[in-house]
């Protein structure tokens, strides 16, 4: 059986609970707000296809608000030989019911299935019977075409075709995102994933164990294209943007082609990587928004996290980077199992601090997850520390683990933490910013307002 046409595949997934968040993602989240990221990586896998003389499908029902029935008979009439569908804890078992209809809609379709829970747990999902193949890691191109031709393609990225935006309908993700100042937005990826690559909640270290980097001018050649497509802003989103000489040559080749003029560029940083000259470096290349993991504002949850960050740097890198003028945003999380109120309450100031004094110009606070396959899920499950395995609630609307926090004090921790927005000093200088950019003021308040009901939300919504 010749296996030529290849649909990739994001099935509406209906829920109360609002929309999914479920491409690009390091960590999963219903959202209230709708919000869409484009999946750079299954991308590069579509047009790696295309380019190999494979007919591709791109249908992700979520982005476009489909139906199930809709989507349904959308997939059916395309008729394709295999589908490719990435899946993440909360949602697995949906896919997995989703799995067994698609066998009985279109028998003769051969379904892969990838993500890093597909990753973690590969037997889980071939043993339902309903999966023909898993592809475990993230380099999900390179994977694909190895098993739809029955041999081994290396990884390289340097080798990839340049991503056809057309195919996987860009548009569709450019404006829904509360990142973006303007619009239409892209997102690109310089590297896979990250060069700490050690954090021990992140999901992603299990799909990218190796940093991987792809070349300076070629992720130029991305951005001006992307440019020539309408693009306003473009967010890179690998783990943490490549430092040292590519980032210097990065910069440098953004003002030699005039890029740093036409285009803002956000990103993944780590803090005590960089130096204030190098933050003022990026702004005179056209970087707007920079993005930091804090997690914690207790030095021993820092280090159980293996951060391998001091909050000295923390506070110090903030500085530097928003006095370079770039807009620092910062993620929080509470629910740790080894944090008690006074722990919490650290991490709380520490937010509404930085709003207060313009070290971050917005921040985002979360739940606790440990997902299978990385090493706090590991700690967590050998020290009988988790409360379930039912994978549906590994979605930040409920404790999945044992913490001296209550349910109800985690969900306030979370919206002490965006009540620092209200601010006067933190509203005055966002007052300032909607000056530049009123649009995307409008856009951070929806964002906001969506958030505070996702997390204060009680479990009766479960």
């Amino acid at each position: 059986m010749s296996l030529r046409r290849v649909a990739f595949c994001y099935p509406p997934i209906p829920s109360e609970k609002g929309v999914p968040l479920l491409s690009q993602n390091r960590q999963f989240q219903w959202f209230s707000h709708p919000t869409a990221i484009y999946p750079v990586v299954p991308a590069s896998a579509a047009t790696l296809l295309k380019s190999r003389g494979y007919e591709v499908g791109w249908l992700d029902g979520i982005v476009r608000n489909l139906t199930p029935d809709a989507y349904w008979t959308e997939l059916i009439a395309w008729q394709p030989d295999v589908i490719f569908l990435e899946t993440k804890t909360p949602v697995v078992h949906f896919h997995l019911a989703w799995a067994a209809e698609l066998k009985q809609r279109l028998p003769h379709c051969q379904l892969v299935m990838a993500g890093d829970h597909v990753t973690a747990l590969p037997d889980e999902i071939l043993k339902s019977g309903h999966v023909d193949a898993v592809l475990k890691g993230g380099d999900y191109d390179f994977a694909l075409l190895s098993w739809l031709e029955g041999r081994e393609y290396p990884v390289d990225l340097a080798s990839l075709p340049q991503i056809d935006r057309s195919l996987t309908r860009w548009k569709d993700y450019a404006y829904r995102n509360g990142n973006f100042a303007k619009t239409p937005g892209a997102y690109i990826m310089s590297a896979r994933d990250c060069w700490h690559g050690k954090c021990t909640f992140c999901s992603w270290t299990t799909l990218y164990p190796t940093y991987r980097v792809r070349p300076v001018a070629a992720v130029l050649d991305e951005i001006g294209a992307l440019i020539e497509l309408g693009a306003k802003e473009i967010m890179d989103d690998a783990g943490s943007l490549p430092i040292g000489q590519w980032l210097k040559d990065f910069c440098a080749g953004m003002i030699a082609r005039g890029y740093h003029r036409k285009v803002r560029i956000d990103c993944n940083m780590r803090f005590g990587a960089l130096t204030a000259e190098d933050y003022r470096m990026m702004r005179r290349a056209g970087f707007r928004l920079v993005l930091f993991g804090v997690e914690s504002a207790n030095q021993a949850t820092l280090d159980r996290l293996n951060k391998r960050l001091t909050l000295e740097q923390i506070r110090d890198g903030a500085k530097a980077a928003s006095a370079a003028g770039l807009d620092v945003h910062i993620t929080l999380m509470f629910g740790y199992p080894w944090e008690n109120a006074a722990d919490a309450a650290r991490t709380v100031a520490l937010g509404r601090e930085f709003l207060r004094t313009g070290a971050a110009a917005t921040l985002q606070a979360t739940w606790l997850v440990p997902y299978p396959g990385t090493p706090l899920f590991k700690s967590l499950d050998a020290a009988g520390e988790l409360l379930t395995y039912d994978w549906s609630r590994y979605d930040m609307r409920s404790p999945v683990m044992h913490s001296p926090l209550t349910e109800d004090e985690i969900r306030a921790c979370v919206s002490a933490t965006y009540r620092g927005f209200l601010h006067p000093m933190a509203l005055l200088r966002q007052l300032l910013r909607a000056l530049k950019h009123p649009a995307y003021l409008l856009r951070g308040a929806a964002a906001l307002a969506g958030h505070l009901r996702d997390f204060v939300q009680h479990s009766s919504k479960r």
